[in-house]
């Protein structure tokens, strides 16, 4: 027999989370070129990036460029911490995440058995989210550390001199780089995600449900 089913509208993300989003992919294209044009000219290991890649067009211009970006980054990732914090959207979507879930999700992926729930956050995506907020918090406080070096001297000692404060500012830039192709991919793999990053709203025909 036929049973006509029809589709639930399920709410995924709220107007500031979809605000906050978009407006970080601009910022991160910027903060991630301009930083390369910086990066290019004391570099920390045995190679550079493409200059066409780069923002700026020359050190003073690049550096310009990452500053104004910059505070762009720290006014929007305020925005979103404190609507996340005051909302309940970190403690209802992040939380909780043991190490036990984790493990579990993880070879749960690694045998193409994880379920995609819509609306619910698996122990992996938790992990890389409360990930990729560190890495942006660690960001914030090298890059401060590598700009201000003798007014927050002691900020530059808590990373262990300004040369190390480099290489955190570099490997939090990456660690955020590996997030967003991670964050790519799983929308080529899972493609109705992307629509309700604009609309906030996905619909989703019940599990169990027959045509």
């Amino acid at each position: 027999m036929k049973v006509n089913i029809t589709p639930e509208t399920i709410r995924l993300h709220r107007l500031p989370v979809r605000v906050t989003h978009w407006l970080n992919a601009v910022i991160l294209c910027g903060m991630f070129m301009s930083g390369w044009g910086i990066y290019n000219a004391s570099p920390l290991f045995h190679f550079t990036f493409p200059v066409k890649l780069t923002l700026g067009g020359w050190l003073g211009g690049s550096i310009a460029w990452h500053l104004a970006v910059m505070w762009a980054l720290v006014v929007n990732g305020l925005v979103y911490l404190l609507w996340g914090v005051c909302s309940g959207h970190f403690r209802r979507d992040f939380l909780p995440l043991t190490p036990r879930s984790l493990c579990r999700d993880v070879v749960l992926a690694l045998t193409f058995r994880l379920v995609h729930r819509p609306g619910q956050y698996n122990a992996i995506q938790k992990a890389f989210y409360l990930g990729v907020l560190l890495c942006g918090l660690l960001l914030v406080l090298s890059g401060l550390s590598i700009w201000k070096p003798v007014q927050l001297s002691g900020l530059v000692a808590i990373f262990g001199g300004f040369d190390r404060a480099r290489y955190v500012h570099f490997f939090a830039m990456s660690g955020i780089g590996i997030f967003v192709v991670v964050h790519l991919l799983m929308v080529l793999l899972v493609p109705s995600t992307f629509l309700p990053m604009l609309t906030g709203y996905l619909r989703h025909k019940p599990q169990g449900a027959r045509r």
